[in-house]
Order: C-alpha cells, then structure tokens, then sequence
C-alpha cells in the first residue's frame, strides 16, 4: 500500500506553530493557549454529546412514549437516576477527551501526526481502506481492553460506572469512567501518529464512533418489537448485541463487529437463535 505521504499530498498546515525555546511569556502563552483550546474542545464535545443523545431521546419519548412510562414510580425515578449519573460521568469524558483533542494540532505542528488534507484521485481508494482499518484496529483494541476492565481488580476503577444504568438508554453512549475514557482518548492520538489520515477520514471514524454508541445503547425496551435486529446483529454489532452485556456484562465485549466474541467464545450462547427467530417473525 503507498504512503500518502510520498504521493504529493500536503499535510495540514495548522495555526500554532513550534515553539522550542518555552521560557517566561513565551511558555505562559503556550500553556493559556493549551487550556483554551482544552476549554473550546470540551464544550464542543458536551454540545456534541447533548445534541445528538438528548436529541435520540427525546425522538424514542415522542415515538415510544408507552415505553418511556415505566410501570411503577420506582422504576421512573431509577431511569431518572440512572440518567443523571450517565450525564454526570459524561461530563468527565468530555473533560478527558478534550486535552486529547487539543493536543492534536500542537502534535501535528510538530510534524508528529500523520494527518493530511488533500487527495490524488489515483489515491481516493486509500480514503476508504484507512477508514476500514481504524475501524477494525479500534474494535480489536476495545474488545481487549474492554474485557480487560471487566477484570475484578480493574472493574470498579475502570468501568463499573458506565454499567451504573441496567437499562441503558442514550444517555449512557458517553458515560465512561475516566481512567476508562483517558484510554480511549490516547488511542485516538495514537492512531492520528501512527496512520495517515485524510481528515476527512478521521471525522468519518468519529462520527461513527458517536452513532455507533447511540445506536447499541438503544435498550431493547426502547425499540419496536419488530426492530430489524437480524439485519444489524450477525456480524456487526446492534441494539439487541450490546443490551445483552449490560444485563449479562460476561458476554458481549466488542464494539462494532461480533468477531472477537465469536472467536474467544464470549458470545451468548442464545445470541444467534433468538436472532432466527426475530429475523421468522420480521
């Protein structure tokens, strides 16, 4: 596979600029400017994650509002709670995820990232190959450390408050402990340093990344009855995949595609036919 790199294409050229000589004024300023842009990407991200979870739930209550009405008022004040607390953890991702994000254009100014803008058409094929690789490579890596977590000396640092909510809604997509998004976070700055990216192809992967965790918190609960589930479930991960591990969290450990679990048998042994059966009925 050609490098990008070596085939013409510019990398991107960003505003802020090297600065190896930090002393007095000089390293104050690089500091302030560190923190503002930590501060801008923050509230974007909140923006991002309020916008596109608080838009998915209100859409599910206007569409489903028999499922939205819980029988008891017991169960409405622990779907409150439950949902308060995924804001709140929430919150903290945003706030671990954003010096991540900021860090971003210092890297690249150095010349330590390997994004770029710009593409030969010969090239174009390379957009969509990358793509599928960090997909593939991300979904590797959080198969391994999500089960990893899962471990008893690990599990309550790491990731007990992202399972907090047995009834998963929206809400929950962001809500990681924050030993636990720090990991995602650097991930993300390692990729940017190890893969050639268009950028246009790392705002693809993130997008799917906030779709995807949209979709497979989606509780069976929310869902029609008649919800496709066989046509999102067999080797890609769906609602009906990620429900189960939030209600059985010794199976079920992958992102977006079933391979791993297949593979070390960490896939419910039911999965499958209850799949059948919803794609007989459908």
């Amino acid at each position: 596979m050609p490098d990008p790199t070596d085939i013409g294409i510019d990398f991107i050229q960003l505003t802020a600029q090297p600065c190896p000589d930090l002393d007095g004024i000089g390293q104050i300023w690089a500091w302030h400017s560190f923190g503002a842009d930590s501060l801008a990407w923050f509230l974007i991200i909140l923006a991002r994650y309020f916008l596109v979870a608080g838009g998915c739930w209100c859409l599910i209550r206007l569409c489903r509002p028999q499922a939205t009405a819980p029988a008891s008022e017991l169960q409405s004040r622990g779907i409150r709670d439950g949902i308060r607390h995924d804001i709140r953890l929430s919150v903290l991702s945003a706030a671990v995820f954003a010096p991540a994000a900021a860090a971003v254009p210092w890297l690249q100014a150095h010349g330590i990232t390997k994004l770029y803008v710009g593409a030969d058409t010969n090239t174009w094929w390379y957009l969509g190959v990358s793509y599928l690789a960090v997909l593939i490579l991300q979904d590797a890596v959080f198969y391994a450390t999500h089960r990893l977590f899962h471990h008893p000396a690990l599990y309550a640092a790491f990731h007990r408050g992202h399972h907090h909510s047995h009834r998963p809604t929206p809400w929950t997509s962001f809500a990681f402990d924050s030993p636990e998004a720090l990991v995602q976070a650097l991930f993300l700055v390692g990729v940017v340093m190890l893969i050639p990216l268009h950028l246009i192809t790392l705002l693809a992967v993130l997008s799917t990344m906030t779709v995807w965790a949209i979709v497979n918190h989606l509780d069976l609960e929310w869902l029609p009855r008649r919800f496709p589930h066989h046509l999102l479930g067999h080797w890609v991960i769906g609602p009906a995949h990620h429900s189960l591990h939030h209600h059985r969290p010794s199976v079920h450990f992958g992102l977006y595609f079933t391979f791993w679990d297949r593979v070390f048998g960490t896939q419910h042994a039911g999965y499958s036919r209850d799949l059948r059966a919803s794609a007989a009925s459908s």
